[in-house]
């Protein structure tokens, strides 16, 4: 009999069930509480925190008590509202497949609009395309694929990931089109997600766009250390693992506790079958030498001063006071007005990561991973 792989519990780039998902207990109920009242969802998060997904969850949640359906959009790689509809119409596919009734409908609607198909040479799933004499034919299609949604028997939450793309469109009323569509459907619930909160905050709170006071802000900070401390022991302990608690608090203050980083650490610690603290270390040191290439590509991509600067930032951790005459002087890092420059252009690279609270924005560096590689190494 062929033995059976065992799973490793602390999952990086998929979503497999809720058994491998960690809390979020109150995100939960605030999406549920949001969806069941009809409103709509702005969920603002920093990349790796685990926003993908706590939306997986949250549909799997929705499957459970079969009250509604749930189709999941990526838009990050639209650079227009061709890719949008594009990328639209895959999801509503893969959620409906052409065997089922819905996706028999659905593939006689769009055969309609005259699509082109392909499929992908990898996964085999259909590709569609279509071709647009005018811009009111991309709108007459968004359109028609959103009442497709709104027609189904019961309601469904669409999750538009990375919605801040939208704002690069070239097309400048695409923000002004969603907003009307989604303000005809009362069987279609939204929840735009993304990771560029200014971005999201101009589109969203913004009295001047179409999207202004239209939803609720939902944003997402770390687990909660004490729930994250027992799923790590629980995970290790159901796979016949030992570690002790100085070894998970070790793991959560490297990791600052972020999703993907204590997952990426925790995957590599389930190798083995008893786990210190020097083994945290040992697997921390290798994982900064693995991935020392790419930290060396960043640096050779960075000016001297946005280096100088990141680096000061990663001795520091977190920066509360980003232009105060005691943080400059020490880093040696020069005026304000040059740090203004500095911490733009990185903010748009996302090497730096502002979190904002009631006293005030911090700033540290994005990849915990690359802060702590810096740390070490200057």
């Amino acid at each position: 009999m062929a033995k059976v792989m065992e799973i490793n519990p602390f999952l990086v780039n998929s979503y497999i069930s809720k058994e491998y998902f960690c809390d979020r207990d109150n995100e939960l109920n605030i999406l549920l509480r949001n969806v069941q009242s009809n409103v709509n969802t702005t969920l603002i998060s920093p990349r790796r925190l685990g926003k993908t997904g706590l939306i997986f969850r949250f549909f799997e949640l929705l499957r459970e008590g079969s009250d509604y359906g749930a189709v999941y959009v990526d838009i990050y790689s639209s650079r227009n509202l061709a890719d949008f509809i594009k990328l639209l119409t895959a999801a509503i596919i893969n959620r409906f497949p052409e065997r089922t009734p819905v996706g028999k409908r659905f593939l006689k609607l769009i055969k309609g609009l005259r699509p082109t198909f392909s499929f992908d040479a990898i996964t085999g799933t259909p590709q569609v395309q279509f071709s647009y004499q005018s811009e009111s034919d991309k709108e007459y299609t968004l359109l028609q694929l959103l009442t497709f949604i709104n027609e189904q028997p019961k309601p469904v939450v669409v999750a538009l990931d990375e919605f801040q793309q939208i704002a690069h469109y070239p097309e400048k009323n695409v923000e002004a089109i969603l907003r009307t569509y989604t303000q005809q459907f009362n069987n279609v619930c939204f929840i735009f997600s993304g990771s560029r909160r200014h971005t999201l905050m101009d589109i969203f709170a913004n009295a001047k766009r179409p999207f202004y006071s239209s939803t609720r802000f939902m944003n997402l900070e770390a687990i909660e250390r004490g729930a994250y401390r027992n799923f790590i022991r629980e995970k290790f302990e159901q796979g016949k693992r030992t570690i002790d608690d100085e070894s998970i608090d070790y793991v959560l203050e490297w990791t600052k506790g972020y999703t993907f980083y204590t997952q990426s650490l925790c995957n590599r610690l389930f190798s083995y079958r008893k786990i210190n603290l020097d083994t945290v270390k040992t697997e921390c040191l290798a994982l900064l030498k693995e991935n020392e290439p790419v930290y060396l590509q960043y640096r050779n991509l960075m000016t001297s001063k946005q280096w100088e600067f990141l680096l000061a930032l990663a001795k520091e951790e977190s920066v509360l006071q980003i232009y105060s005459k005691e943080f400059l002087l020490k880093h040696q890092l020069g005026t304000p007005s040059s740090i203004r420059r500095l911490l733009d252009s990185l903010l748009e690279k996302e090497m730096v990561l502002e979190a904002i609270s009631s006293t005030g924005s911090s700033y540290s560096v994005y990849d915990v991973f690359l802060m702590r590689w810096m740390q070490r190494t200057y």
